[in-house]
């Protein structure tokens, strides 16, 4: 019964003492008595690139391996080994040599521009070609163009200017704005002017719906109202001798005058407030 309860995990004052840990002994490291550095029996590492079943070692008695050690021709190189290293980075003219310019060539090496063989013109003889001559490929001068050209240039006579040559001076648009600089003009001032209302569009999309009412304005308001007041009043008080309301025109007329004059009393009154706010989205 007692070990039910300690099984069940039930209340018991037996619970109260936690029972012994029993530490099991750890038994001694396995050594094999087999060298770590010997090759694998039954290994198929040993045939490359193939895909015929070829085993090593069955015997188990190899004490070499049966294929060398290829670094990491199969598996990829160690770990970190892929990481960049900043000292070894690619330097300028590490894998080219500098070219030299066309002046360094010709004042430390001129006879690099000479060409070397001189081919004979096939055509010496002068005349046209026959129909079955093949044409003459790669001639080579010995000539100096920019030298020949500099003396040619030299001796040459000078030309002579014409008469009828054209006076852009006495042009008829000489020293006048051109057109379509003025076309350009009147574009861009378009395009400004375009911006522009665009701006105080978005200006005027962004101001506040409540703006506060003008000094000037309000008073201007005040007499307006005041204006309508007599003139309705001056109307409602030509019909208050009449004592009997005998037709519904007369009590219309008398309640459509005291519904206005009382409105635009009120209107005054608020327009006598000192800070007043006009909501500008009605």
């Amino acid at each position: 019964m007692f070990e039910q309860q300690m099984n069940m995990g039930e209340e018991s004052i037996y619970n109260i003492v936690p029972p012994k840990v029993i530490v099991q002994a750890k038994p001694p490291m396995h050594k094999s008595r087999i060298p770590g550095d010997l090759p694998p029996t039954a290994s198929t590492f040993v045939r490359p690139g193939t895909t015929m079943p070829f085993v090593s070692n069955i015997s188990g008695s190899a004490a070499d391996k049966a294929q060398r050690d290829r670094g990491h021709s199969e598996f990829g190189k160690p770990i970190g080994a892929y990481k960049n290293n900043p000292n070894s980075h690619l330097k300028k003219f590490e894998r080219s040599s500098k070219v030299s310019s066309l002046e360094e060539v010709k004042r430390t090496n001129p006879d690099q521009l000479k060409p070397v063989h001189l081919k004979d013109s096939v055509r010496a003889g002068g005349g046209p070609p026959k129909r079955g001559e093949e044409p003459v490929m790669n001639l080579v001068s010995s000539k100096n163009f920019i030298v020949a050209n500099a003396v040619e240039t030299i001796l040459a006579v000078p030309k002579k200017v014409q008469s009828n040559a054209k006076d852009y001076l006495h042009k008829e648009d000489y020293g006048k704005v051109p057109k379509y600089l003025t076309h350009i003009k009147k574009d861009i001032a378009a395009e400004y002017d375009y911006i522009r209302q665009l701006q105080e569009q978005a200006m005027a999309d962004s101001a506040p719906p409540v703006q506060g009412l003008d000094e000037m304005e309000r008073l201007n308001l005040m007499e307006g109202l005041k204006a309508k007041w007599e003139s309705i009043n001056t109307a409602y008080q030509a019909e208050t001798h009449l004592t009997t309301l005998d037709t519904m025109g007369k009590m219309r007329r008398k309640e459509k005058f005291e519904a206005e004059l009382a409105q635009i009393e009120k209107d005054i009154e608020k327009l006598n407030k000192a800070n007043i706010a006009v909501d500008l989205m009605r």
